[in-house]
């Protein structure tokens, strides 16, 4: 086997020595580097392919977060892309486990705000994709206007590592109330939170849509004696917890024939951003934009219609790929071809065309390069020639003439010890003959 990839490498390096001209250590020196380019162009051709299998990371089973994967999945399903969906906690967990090295895990939905103490500079974010509200229940004979009404009272806040925990840890920190305080707070899932208000066990609950169902939060604003909490301060709220949104609530929106509710009510919502790792492929970029366009794009209860996906940036920077698909949409081949048929014009595009414009000027230039340094040796022998016949205009004597053939003894054994290829072999028995003529008027 050995044998024979020698003998295909000397038949190589033998084409390049006859057809262009090249000396053996030339001829070895370009196939080797041509060997090289092929080699680094068809690894990238297959290093750039998008990957058939992506990860994503969700939320808890039957949140929101699971169920718009889910919908991400059909959608890349079509592309011929897998997505696998990983079960979380919610945002806290999505963001640590994006930015550890070691997880698996190429993207995640994660909320606005909870990026505290992770260190994110190898993320990137593909936009928001949608507001995330905070319901806030309580009982109450009375309306309570402030969150620091709740004060001395049970307060379920969600469990840890949840986007719940973090933000109303921080909204009730902004009016006064802190753990270890007089107010007792729980750290329970939404599910059993529920239940806690329901059966009386808590005075307040901090709800996100993302961890609650819809069912459960028709049946908190019908439940008597439970009330929607109206964030009248939704305007200083959002100048001083700047990734928060105010947004509204429409009178009658839960249920018309109810007039649910019975007001308008302002409530606080963080954006739901989709965050990447870094590496992540631009062809994937541009499918999960689009999923995401076609699922969270359509008009909402707290969304108008087109205003969603969005590069709204946060914590975490816009990627150059999503800014791109914002601005422009997909690539030029990923427009109008199949995903799988666009990925390998596109690469065929950003490997090999340069790769070969850049290999066809090269293959002309080294053998120009090569001719030129042979000539100059051949025309530095002949410059010696040159000098010895300008000798012979004048009458010689014997001393001198002897020196002269001497000097042309030199240069026809250097001469003869040239390595010529095929292709320089009239210029080189050109010289010899050269040389026979001079030796001839040399001689007395």
């Amino acid at each position: 086997m050995r044998t024979k990839q020698k003998l295909g490498l000397h038949k190589l390096q033998s084409m390049f020595t006859e057809i262009f001209g090249l000396g053996r250590a030339a001829a070895l020196s370009t196939v080797i580097s041509i060997l090289v380019v092929l080699v680094l162009g068809i690894f990238l051709f297959f290093y750039l392919a998008p990957p058939n299998t992506i990860t994503i990371i969700s939320g808890p089973e039957g949140s929101t977060f699971r169920k718009t994967a889910e919908r991400y999945a059909k959608i890349l399903q079509r592309s011929g892309v897998t997505l696998r969906i990983l079960p979380s906690e919610g945002s806290v967990e999505n963001i640590k486990r994006l930015a550890d090295p070691s997880s698996k895990v190429d993207v995640g939905f994660v909320q606005a705000g909870v990026t505290k103490g992770v260190k994110t500079d190898k993320l990137v974010s593909l936009g928001s994709i949608s507001y995330e509200p905070l319901f806030v229940f309580y009982r109450s004979g009375s309306n309570i206007e402030l969150l620091s009404q709740l004060i001395g009272k049970r307060v379920a806040i969600g469990e840890v590592d949840s986007g719940t925990h973090t933000l109303s840890l921080t909204l009730l920190a902004s009016n006064g109330i802190e753990p270890g305080g007089p107010t007792k707070l729980f750290e329970m899932e939404s599910d059993e939170a529920v239940g806690a208000i329901l059966n009386g066990k808590v005075d307040a609950v901090f709800l996100m849509g993302d961890s609650v169902s819809t069912t459960l939060i028709r049946q908190l604003l019908h439940t008597p004696g439970i009330k929607l909490f109206d964030f009248t301060q939704a305007d200083g709220y959002t100048r001083r917890i700047t990734y928060l949104n105010k947004i509204t609530l429409p009178k009658g929106s839960i249920d018309f024939g109810k007039g649910t509710p019975a007001q308008d009510v302002y409530l606080v919502a963080p954006t739901i951003e989709l965050i990447a790792r870094e590496y992540l492929h631009p062809a994937l970029s541009d499918l999960l934009i689009e999923a995401a366009r076609e699922v969270h794009s359509e008009a909402g209860l707290l969304r108008r219609k087109g205003e969603f996906p969005a590069p709204i940036q946060q914590e975490i920077r816009i990627s150059g790929d999503a800014s791109r698909f914002y601005k422009s949409g997909k690539g030029f081949f990923y427009r109008y071809l199949p995903f799988r048929f666009a990925s390998l014009v596109n690469r065929i595009a950003v490997v090999l065309v340069p790769m070969i414009v850049l290999l066809l000027p090269a293959l002309r230039l080294i053998p120009a390069i090569y001719r030129w340094r042979f000539r100059s040796r051949i025309f530095r022998w002949y410059r010696a020639l040159l000098m010895i016949e300008q000798d012979l205009i004048t009458q010689l004597a014997p001393e001198k003439r002897k020196a002269l053939m001497e000097r042309l003894d030199n240069i026809e054994e250097a001469v003869n010890r040239m390595k010529v290829p095929a292709s320089f072999a009239d210029q080189f028995y050109g010289l010899r003959g050269h040389i026979t003529f001079v030796r001839t008027r040399l001689m007395p």
